[in-house]
This record gives C-alpha cells, structure tokens and sequence, in this order.
C-alpha cells in the first residue's frame, strides 16, 4: 500500500513556447467546453510537540500529515488539444480558521497560477510549487508532513523558515515561488522533465531569481527522481539578508541545492531513500550541508507502517549535526479520510533533543 500525495505536478519557462502557443490560439475559432471545481483537505491532530532547544506543549494542532488547504481549479477545451488551466489554492489552519500555514503567509500561498496544457507540454505563470517540493515529498515515506517527515524538516525547518530553535541548515525560499514561470514536458514511458524560473521583480535587482530543473521516472515497482535548485538574491529584495542575520550569519549571497531520491516497492515492504547537497555562498566564504534519508513503509492490515530517518551534517557555519527519526501509523476509513498516529524523535548538536507525538485525522474533498 503506497501513501497518499496531496500535491499535483506542474512546470515551468520557455517564452519561446508561450508565443507559439499564443499564435495557434488565436487562429483556433473552435467552442470550448470548460468546467471549474472545489477541492481541498482537512488535517489536524492531538498530541505534544517539543522542539529542539525548547519546552514542550500539548497542541490540538494542524498538517500532522498535510498542511490543511483549499483550491479552485478549471480547465477550458480550447480545441486541437489545447486546454486553458488555472489553479487558486490557499492553505489554511483549520485548528483556530486563520489562513495561511502561519501567521504572515499570503491568501492563496498554496499556488495561484494559470496556463496553456497541449500535447507538447504545459506552460504556466504565477505562484507555482517548485520542483525540489516535489521531489523531497515524493520520495520519503511520511510525504508532505511538516510535522512528522524527517526529510521535510531537514529541507524546509531550518535556514530561515521560521524556526523555534538556532540552525544554518535548510532551503531558504520555502516550497513555492512567487513571479514564476513554468514549463513540464510530456511523459516519455514513464520519464519527465519540469524547469522552473522566478524573478525578483525588483527594478535594477535582476541579479534576484531562482531558477530549477527536475526530473521524474516512474516504471513500475522502481522511481526516481533528481533535481536541481539556484537561488541567487541581493541585499535589495531582502530574501537571504533578514534570513542569513536571523542565525546570525549576514551577507549571504546564494544557494545552490542538488537532490536524488529513488523508491522500490516489493509489495510487502517500500523502500525510499534521498541524498541532498546544499552549498551556500556569502560575500566572504561559504557552508555547505549534506543530508541522506533512508526509508520504508510495509503494509500492515488495511494501513501501513511508516518510518524514516534523516541526517544532516553542516560543513562549517554552525557547524552542526541534525538527527531525525520518525514512526508512524496511517489507516484509512475510506478513499478520502485516514486516521494516524505518529511519533518523532528531533536532535541538533549542542542543543536539547525534541520529540513530537500524537494521533490524528485527514479528510479529503
């Protein structure tokens, strides 16, 4: 039994294919069929949540296994192949009805984009889900859990992401981008390539964008995945700067992060495992982290077991270690609503260990 993935694949840049596309439509007088629906998820659990370097709380709390959201999606038949789409997603925490994964985030801070489908691809621009979340969700056995995944902590809690403790590890930029374009190729029995680029959207700042590269291969019990990840900012838009003095390490000036993942599944037990680079560039010098995950999940009566481990060693900077190990228990009710128990173990160097453990509920519409 495979875990679910709550998030659909899209993809990123080529002006060159938005412009061709263009000129095929508007000779197209073909009538369009379209259709728009409402679709989302619900999560929260009960538990206790220590972090590292902190006292513990009991929660009622949200995303124990997905960050609870809403969205709005349409597709219109343009003819020929071609489809218009468009996508308004918002996340949302349903434990006390604030919008956002927290507090500061934007309305529809899950993807707000539209696009052109056809038979070569799909080009869309907006706020667009980067590929590395893609990736490193796809490619660990507890998937988009910001509370319970390893992997998701070691990419996402860290550099800047509004962390509780002190660490120079992590992704900055978090899991989407805004003033992005995207292209996604066809699949090619089984293989597909996503490249994206956003802009800083500063005047005089075009040094300010982030750029990406990805692909997927899926062939049965085998998949793999590898990824590629540059941000380059300036002190002006302020993305590195307030991050980089937060851990207090100013004047950064980039980050560059590769990542491979691969699952097997022999039924009876899946195997997942990930390797991450991430390299970091200041005015003077730099710090690089490496990460490796390893995985499983085996079934177990009509749920599955999950458990995963993930370790991080900062390469200077901090100068730091990140010890991650996760169980859990998922079992569903139905096609649309699981139940879940889960416990975490979280340990940076020099600093008290934290753990996290509770049991919940996910409905999804």
């Amino acid at each position: 039994m495979k875990p679910l993935v709550h998030r659909t694949l899209k993809t990123a840049v080529k002006f060159t294919a938005l412009a061709s596309i263009f000129g095929l439509l508007v000779t197209n007088s073909a009538h369009a069929q379209s259709s728009v629906r409402l679709y989302g998820l619900v999560d929260e659990w009960v538990g206790e949540q220590k972090f590292p370097d902190g006292k513990g709380a009991a929660v009622v709390s949200g995303g124990g296994m997905a960050t609870s959201y809403w969205g709005l999606g349409g597709v219109e038949d343009l003819g020929n192949g071609y489809k218009a789409i468009f996508a308004l997603e918002g996340f949302f925490r349903a434990q006390n009805g604030a919008y956002g994964s927290f507090t500061g985030d934007t309305f529809f801070s899950r993807n707000a984009y539209v696009g052109i489908a056809s038979p070569y691809g799909i080009v869309t621009a907006g706020r667009l889900t980067t590929p590395l979340y893609v990736s490193t969700i796809q490619f660990n056995p507890f998937v988009n859990s910001y509370t319970f995944s390893p992997m998701v902590k070691h990419t996402y809690l860290g550099l800047g992401s509004f962390p509780t403790y002190t660490t120079d590890m992590g992704v900055v930029g978090g899991s989407d981008w805004n003033n992005a374009v995207e292209y996604s190729s066809p699949n090619f029995n089984g293989l597909s390539a996503n490249v994206v680029y956003a802009l800083g959207n500063t005047a005089d700042e075009n040094g300010a964008k982030k750029w990406s590269a990805q692909f997927l291969y899926f062939h049965g019990a085998f998949a793999a995945t590898g990824v590629y990840q540059y941000v380059n900012f300036n002190g002006a838009p302020g993305d590195l700067t307030s991050l980089a003095q937060s851990v207090g390490l100013a004047g950064m000036k980039s980050q560059s992060v590769a990542q491979l993942g691969a699952t097997y599944d022999l039924k009876y037990v899946r195997f997942f495992g990930q390797y991450m680079y991430t390299d970091n560039a200041q005015d003077t010098g730099s710090w690089h982290v490496n990460t490796a995950q390893g995985g499983l999940t085996v079934p177990a009566g009509l749920g599955w077991i999950m458990a995963s481990f993930a370790y991080s060693r900062d390469g200077g900077g901090l100068d730091q270690t990140r010890q991650t190990t996760s169980i859990g228990y998922d079992y569903p009710l139905s096609k649309r609503t699981d139940v879940y128990a889960a416990y975490m173990y979280d340990h940076l160097s020099n600093q008290t260990s934290g753990d996290t453990y509770g049991v919940g509920i996910r409905t999804k519409f």
